[in-house]
This record gives C-alpha cells, structure tokens and sequence, in this order.
C-alpha cells in the first residue's frame, strides 16, 4: 500500500467532454508511471476521477504536477475544437 494518494475528481456539464478529456489523457496511464508512483483513470458520466498512489510525498507533487497539466492541456484544446465547429 501506498504511504500517499490523492483522488482529483474533474466536473464536465456533459458526458461527452468528461469522455473527451478521458480518452485524451487515458494513454499517458502506465506510460509515465514509475516505481514510486501509480496512476488509475475512470470516468463515470460526466466526472473524470484520476487516483494517484505514491510512496512519498515527493513523487506524490510530481505527479499531481503532471496530472493536472496533461487534464489542463485536455481541457484547452477540447475549448478550441469546440470554438472552432461553432464558427463554422
């Protein structure tokens, strides 16, 4: 078990930008873990839950760093794809 974890739960008004920014960043979820941290992904409805399990609180920041730059990166371009349908 790990000594540190935290749970970021994300808040979308519609299932399919929660799904979005899901699928979005879901391939970085074994791919950037280590031996001092674990990463799972789930999304129900129209919330993205990511829980991070690490063994110290030093590996617990960094991957909370990353974690909320790659949803933030997510977010961002999904608002610019949905800009640029509506100017269509």
């Amino acid at each position: 078990m790990a000594a540190h974890e935290a749970t970021l739960e994300f808040d979308y008004d519609r299932p399919s930008r929660a799904a979005l920014v899901a699928e979005s960043v879901a391939r970085e979820i074994g791919e950037i873990d280590d031996d001092r941290s674990r990463t799972t992904l789930e999304r129900t409805d129209s919330r993205v839950l990511v829980e991070i399990d690490a063994d110290d609180v030093i590996a617990l920041r960094a991957a909370l760093n990353t974690w909320f730059s790659l949803i933030d990166v997510a977010e961002r371009t999904a608002d610019v794809g949905e800009t640029a349908l509506e100017s269509r």
